[in-house]
């Protein structure tokens, strides 16, 4: 029972981190990027030093002996590495290239996109009730944040490439932690130094055909810089609970209370940034909430319904094993 309890508080603490985290980090990119802050444009190479900011917190924490590292083979990583830069980019590609309300749908399609991906991946099914749940929070964040839909051939295909390697990254990160039985500060401190290079190498270039401006005629000030720091220290935040979350939830799971975020980002943004809070909206996260309740309880329905399951399997088990036993008994004894 205690061990139930410390594991239930874990996972509330690891997805209390990553809202927050997640939150926060909107919140000083917003500063950091918009025209009326630091207009620092430079996306792809800021999630560059967030990740290498993450590998040094992990080089310190191996050096320091808080963290052990265990065997994975580089080309697993290299190949975690990649499918996850090619997410950021199409992500971002899918941002600038689309409006922004199909940029919306398409992150909303991740959750069956993720579905579909562990059925054929891990041969993974799901029961009616958490279908339903499922389709209930897509219908209610996309009511609340979708608004105009263009999109363009090239905008659509970035679009896809995002979203499908969105989903098996995050697919991929739960795997490889059972695969090789790591924890999720060990997988992200091995892979964070893959990502940041590689990022950092690419990024000027994949932000000067976004934005169009040279990262070397950009003047830093210390007011962008302090808020740099900032997103980076949040971003460590927000990666390790990334991890967390999923090797604690499925991905699904991670998707579906995803969007707990967006919610919040929507609240945050009327209270602290004058942002239009309409009818519509507060109707959408009125239907996304019911969504996320009704999919945590159909999780734990199913959960259940597998636990008595495997009981019933159990019972019969020892009953056939007592029955042979007696049979047994009564022919030594004839």
């Amino acid at each position: 029972m205690e061990e139930k309890k410390s594991s239930s508080v874990s996972d509330v603490g690891a997805w209390a981190m990553n809202v927050f985290s997640s939150i926060g980090i909107i919140m000083v990119n917003k500063q950091l990027m918009s025209s009326t802050g630091f207009a620092f444009v430079f996306a792809t190479t800021l999630t560059g030093l967030h990740f290498s900011m993450t590998a040094l917190v992990g080089l310190i924490s191996n050096a320091a002996g808080y963290s052990a590292s265990k065997h994975i083979p580089m080309w697993e990583l290299i190949w975690f590495s990649v499918v996850a830069n090619v997410s950021i980019t199409g992500m971002n590609l899918s941002l600038m290239l689309n409006s922004v309300g199909f940029y919306q749908i398409s992150k909303l399609s991740m959750i069956p996109v993720v579905c579909v991906m562990e059925w054929i991946l891990h041969g993974k099914h799901y029961s009616k009730e958490v279908k339903i749940a499922v389709m209930v929070v897509v219908v209610g964040v996309g009511v609340c944040t979708v608004t105009d839909v263009k999109v363009n051939a090239k905008g659509f295909v970035c679009a896809c490439v995002a979203v499908l390697s969105s989903s098996l990254q995050q697919i991929s990160i739960g795997s490889l932690q059972k695969k090789y039985s790591v924890g999720s500060f060990e997988l992200l401190s091995k892979t964070a130094p893959i990502q940041a290079l590689s990022l950092l190498v690419t990024g000027p270039f994949i932000d000067y055909y976004l934005s169009g401006e040279l990262l070397s005629d950009y003047a830093i000030t210390w007011g962008a810089f302090f808020f740099i720091i900032l997103s980076c220290s949040l971003a460590v935040f927000c990666n390790v609970s990334q991890y967390l979350c999923i090797g604690r939830f499925s991905a699904v799971s991670f998707q579906v209370l995803g969007h707990m975020k967006t919610v919040c980002v929507l609240i945050l943004g009327w209270v602290l940034f004058d942002s239009q809070l309409t009818l519509k909206n507060i109707m959408g996260m009125a239907i996304a909430v019911a969504g996320m309740i009704i999919y945590s309880w159909a999780v734990e329905v199913e959960k259940q319904t597998k636990s008595n399951i495997l009981l019933q399997e159990d019972i019969k088990l020892l009953t056939d094993q007592s029955l042979l036993k007696d049979v047994q008994f009564g022919q030594s004894k004839v």
